[in-house]
């Protein structure tokens, strides 16, 4: 009996010893801040949002704008200016190649919803895109007016036309297509910029084109659902010990709010980890399904006291004066 009880004995001291153990390597109250302040991605740059209820992958969101309170288009060199000039750090962009071998700037898979156009995006002539009027379908009242049109003739962007606007800013990009021949192509073009360049731009998409792309450009910071899994469940598994597995490393990672506790060691210790590896964490609203984003002082309350690291926004203008207090 008495062997029975010191053998119980060492059962609790072992684990408490262990629960401290966990509890001391995966606090983030012991952590330097490693930036001053968060880190701002602005998706699509400064654009018009939208509301998300009943929202589906077919639904056409331009006809559902909230009433305009900025000119901005997304993915316009225009709108990518202001989301700078507003203290984004990095600003998101959507492309889609060409039959004519460039990358347009444009998030649709077909013309109809936003522009005056008709059919898929990528079955056209970069020459073609460039005399649609992007800003054609928006309405913010089911019709009845529509603010925007006539004013986005020749706003669509190329890629190319992008990176030489903003020769020194951060872009990622995201592919729209899970055809891994697309990620060859972009990374072939990318290819062709500096190194300096390329550590300025990331890339995420589908897991095929993502993994090609990869397989072009292994240095480039990259993220699909493949690689997010790759890096995250077995870091879920082992990090609280403190290992970040080698799949995390030279990547970036969204991290839904809704799950972001489940990642040991967040915020802080998180980040910390991730970025010794050059990674990146970029949070983001919700759960993730629908690209929302911190986009009020009222999302902005959610926020980990003292957050620093990444945040996805589609308000960058609203925002950024009040983080960067």
């Amino acid at each position: 009996m008495k062997k029975f009880q010191q053998t119980i004995k060492w059962f609790f001291i072992l684990l408490l010893i262990l629960t401290a153990f966990v509890y001391l390597n995966n606090t983030s109250l012991f952590t330097n801040d490693s930036n001053s302040e968060p880190l701002l991605l602005a998706h699509r740059g400064l654009a018009q949002t939208f509301h998300m209820d009943g929202i589906t992958s077919e639904t056409c969101t331009a006809k559902r704008i909230y009433e305009p309170e900025h000119p901005f288009l997304e993915n316009t060199i225009p709108s990518m200016e202001a989301a700078f000039e507003a203290e984004a750090d990095i600003v998101e962009i959507d492309v889609q190649p060409t039959i004519d071998g460039e990358f347009a700037i444009f998030h649709d898979w077909t013309l109809e919803c936003r522009t005056d156009g008709e059919g898929v995006t990528r079955e056209h002539k970069m020459e073609e895109l460039k005399q649609l009027d992007i800003g054609y379908g928006y309405t913010a009242d089911n019709g009845e007016t529509y603010p925007f049109r006539g004013k986005g003739i020749g706003l669509m962007p190329t890629l190319d036309e992008v990176l030489t606007h903003f020769p020194e800013q951060s872009f990622l990009i995201h592919i729209k297509s899970n055809d891994p021949n697309e990620g060859k192509q972009l990374g072939q073009y990318l290819s062709k910029l500096s190194d300096s360049r390329l550590r300025n731009l990331s890339v995420y998409g589908g897991n095929e084109p993502v993994a090609s792309l990869k397989e072009t450009l292994p240095e480039i910071r990259v993220m699909s659902l493949a690689t997010m899994k790759s890096c995250l469940l077995p870091y879920i598994a082992v990090g609280w010990t403190g290992y970040v597995p080698s799949a995390c490393e030279n990547t970036q990672l969204h991290i839904p709010e809704k799950f972001a506790s489940y990642m040991w060691g967040f915020p802080n210790r998180f980040q910390n980890r991730m970025e010794s590896v050059n990674t990146r964490v970029i949070l983001v609203a919700g759960d993730g399904d629908w690209s929302e984003g911190f986009d009020t002082s009222q999302d902005l309350e959610r926020l980990p006291k003292n957050y620093n690291g990444g945040i996805w926004t589609n308000r960058i203008d609203v925002i950024a004066p009040i983080l960067k207090e």
